[in-house]
């Protein structure tokens, strides 16, 4: 009975008794179960906003120090530098491909327009009405003229862009101020992942409330639209993970059967424990032992890599944003999905290192706020999360080794020589 220790199980198992309890509700509570339900919903949107207050803070902290760790890495020499071009490539392409492939993937398997509009009663989050902007209001809108309101409004992406400016000027700072100032930042991020962990100790509790309402007014439909979700999700990191593969035959030119004797006891790792750092240990030694990787690559790489570098990050998160797009009947502009990319790049990067369920919301509300979508789904959503999350520590750490065998094969530029 360990596994119920887990907070994923707790949660998981929590949204499943308040769908089945919404339900039976529904079919013999009689006319006041609906005003009773209400009332205990209550608490489950107590606990979203509580989840909500720290997402503006946690952006800014967790971007600002992304960048003053990016940075403090890229100048540790040429071959981290090179990595770092890399990390921003793969994970742009990483979003591109999400956007095409999940949009795809709902165009094949369309969401149920019933199911989706009880889903919607069931989350009690109207669908808003998003207006497109042009490229020139898109564009003047990026630099917020008043931070402070841009927050208070949740306008994510010109936060994204004013913490991001943060970040690189304090990194010109004179060394002792600059340490100041990422302590100080730093602290609070901390702050606001103590007060998320209190937070999500109530988390079953909070789903299972959110839960009887989406069982209630969405019913027994709502399981199967979850189920779809569940698969869109993750088969957007299965395909980051083939990707990876895709990299290691092609660009780093190993042989697939070579690769995937060095990688299954890695893979398997992956599966059993969904964290990469936990794989850095064994990715360490088969990418030596069995890809031929200098030791002095995959020592810096490798670390570099599960610290600052999440292939299926962007990819992942935007497949929970395109689901719940689909649900509202939502159409982001094709500025709105740069914007979301962009989002997403940077989440992606800042959230490294943030406990799961953390990196969830932080990750997720960003990117749905950036492209015009309500977040109220997100908490069910999160208590399915264990799948999808199986695919995204595999699709990471494929890619990590794949990363680095390339750059071990890379020659070194022109009087780099013995610099790393």
């Amino acid at each position: 009975m360990r596994f119920l220790k887990s907070l994923s199980v707790q949660v998981l198992l929590a949204l499943a008794l308040g769908l089945l309890a919404g339900v039976v509700a529904a079919a013999y509570g009689g006319p006041a179960a609906p005003a009773v339900i209400g009332q205990v919903e209550a608490v489950g949107g107590l606990w979203l906003n509580a989840l909500r207050m720290t997402v503006v803070p946690l952006i800014f902290a967790v971007l600002v120090t992304g960048i003053a760790q990016v940075s403090d890495a890229a100048a540790t020499g040429r071959l981290a530098l090179r990595a770092v071009g890399w990390f921003l490539v793969l994970l742009t392409c990483s979003a591109v491909f999400s956007i095409l492939w999940v949009n795809g993937f709902y165009a094949l398997w369309p969401v149920d327009p019933v199911a989706a509009a009880a889903l919607r009663a069931g989350a009690q989050a109207p669908a808003t009405a998003v207006v497109a902007p042009d490229f020139g209001t898109w564009l003047k809108a990026l630099a917020p003229s008043n931070p402070l309101k841009a927050a208070a409004e949740d306008q994510i992406l010109p936060l994204v862009v004013f913490a991001t400016f943060t970040g690189f000027a304090i990194t010109r700072l004179p060394e002792a101020r600059a340490k100041v100032l990422v302590d100080v930042v730093q602290a609070l991020g901390e702050a606001m992942i103590v007060v998320v962990r209190w937070v999500l100790v109530a988390a079953p509790i909070g789903v299972f409330c959110l839960g009887l309402g989406v069982g209630l007014r969405a019913g027994a439909g709502a399981a199967g639209l979850i189920g779809q979700y569940v698969i869109g999700a993750a088969s957007a990191g299965a395909m980051i993970t083939v990707l990876g593969y895709v990299l290691a035959v092609t660009v780093a030119r190993v042989p697939l059967r070579r690769w995937l004797q060095a990688t299954s006891p890695v893979m398997a790792t992956a599966f059993a424990t969904q964290s990469s750092l936990a794989c850095l240990p064994a990715m360490i030694e088969r990418s030596r032992d069995e890809l031929g990787v200098p030791e002095r690559v995959a020592n810096l790489i490798l670390p570099l890599a599960v610290a600052v570098f999440r292939m299926t990050s962007p990819a992942v998160n935007l497949a929970v944003c395109i689901f719940v797009a689909k649900v509202y009947g939502i159409h982001p502009s094709a500025m709105q999905y740069v914007g979301g990319v962009l989002v997403a790049l940077a989440m992606g990067i800042g959230s490294v290192g943030l406990p799961g369920q953390v990196s969830f919301i932080i990750s997720v509300a960003p990117i749905c706020v950036s492209l015009g979508l309500p977040i109220d789904l997100l908490p069910i959503l999160l208590a399915v999360e264990v799948a999808p999350d199986i695919f995204r520590t595999l699709g990471n750490v494929a890619n990590d080794m794949a990363l680095t065998t390339i750059l071990a094969r890379e020659p070194p530029p022109r009087g780099a020589a013995g610099q790393a």
